[in-house]
C-alpha cells in the first residue's frame, strides 16, 4: 500500500523531554489511521510536526512520495493538500459561521473569497454536510460545543485536501453528534482521502479506522489492523491499563 506520509527517525524534544523519540512509521494512503496511545505519548506533538506547527529536532518527513524533508511549514499545507482540526478549535468567534468557512480558502485577496459565487455555493454544501445550514449567519461564538466541533470539521472540508488530520474530533460530544461526525469522516474515507485520527474511544477507532498506530513515550509501540492491535498485550498494559 502506498504511503501518504512516511517519517524516518523523527525526534522532537522539549527541555530534555523526548516527546517523539526516533520514530519511524508510515501512514497508508487512502485509509483512516487511528493514532492512539496514553496521554503524553506524543500523538498531538507528532500531528503538530506533520502540520507545520512544530519543527522536529531530527529526522525526515515524506509526503505523498515526494522528496524527504526535515520540516513542514504552515504556509505549505495548502500546496501539500493537508488540512487539520484542533482539540480546542481555532474559530474566530466574532465572525459568522459562513465567514469562518470562507477564511480557510482566502487567498491574497480575501474579499475575492467572500464574493465568489462558486465558493458561496460550496459553503452551502459544506454547511449541509456538517448540519449547520440553519446557523450559517450566526456568530461562531454563539454555537454550542458540538456545533463548534462540526464547524471546525467544516473548515477542513472547505480546503479539498487529500490528507486530513483530526485531533480528538469526538471528545465531549453527545451521541447524536458523534454519529454526525463519524458519517462525515466515513464519507471522506469513501472518497479515497487519507485520514489520521487521534481518538481515545476504541469503539470509534474500530468503526472508523482501517489501520492503527500506537505510540508510547514518543516511540512506536504497535501498528496494524485495529482489532489485532487492541488485543496486543503491550498495548493493553500501556494504554488500556489491563
Amino acid at each position: 500500500m502506498a504511503a501518504a506520509i512516511k517519517i524516518d527517525n523523527l525526534s522532537k524534544h522539549f527541555m530534555g523531554l523526548k516527546a517523539i523519540d526516533g520514530l519511524s512509521v508510515t501512514f497508508p494512503c487512502g485509509v483512516a489511521t487511528g493514532l492512539i496511545g496514553p496521554n503524553g505519548s506524543g500523538k498531538t506533538t507528532l500531528m503538530n510536526v506533520l502540520t507545520g506547527l512544530l519543527i522536529p529536532d531530527s529526522g525526515s518527513i515524506e509526503i505523498d512520495g515526494h522528496n524527504p524533508r526535515h520540516k513542514i511549514m504552515p504556509t505549505e499545507l495548502r500546496a501539500l493538500k493537508i488540512a487539520r482540526t484542533f482539540q480546542d478549535g481555532r474559530l474566530i468567534e466574532q465572525l459568522s459561521v459562513e465567514d469562518n468557512l470562507l477564511l480557510t480558502v482566502a487567498e491574497s485577496d480575501p474579499w475575492k473569497s467572500f464574493f465568489d459565487f462558486k465558493r458561496s455555493k460550496k459553503v452551502g454544501k459544506v454547511l449541509k454536510t456538517v448540519h449547520l445550514t440553519a446557523q450559517r449567519h450566526k456568530l461562531a461564538g454563539s454555537l454550542s460545543y458540538g456545533q463548534r466541533k462540526l464547524l471546525e470539521i467544516g473548515r477542513t472540508l472547505m480546503q479539498d485536501a487529500d490528507i486530513y488530520f483530526f485531533d480528538e474530533p469526538f471528545t465531549g460530544l453527545f451521541p447524536e453528534v458523534v454519529e454526525q461526525v463519524l458519517t462525515v469522516l466515513q464519507d471522506l474515507k469513501a472518497k479515497g482521502k487519507t485520514l489520521v485520527v487521534i481518538e481515545h474511544n476504541m469503539g470509534l477507532i474500530e468503526r472508523l479506522c482501517d489501520y492503527t498506530i500506537v505510540l508510547n513515550h514518543g516511540q512506536l509501540l504497535a501498528q496494524g489492523v485495529p482489532a489485532k492491535v487492541l488485543k496486543n498485550d503491550q498495548v493493553q498494559e500501556a494504554y488500556l491499563g489491563i
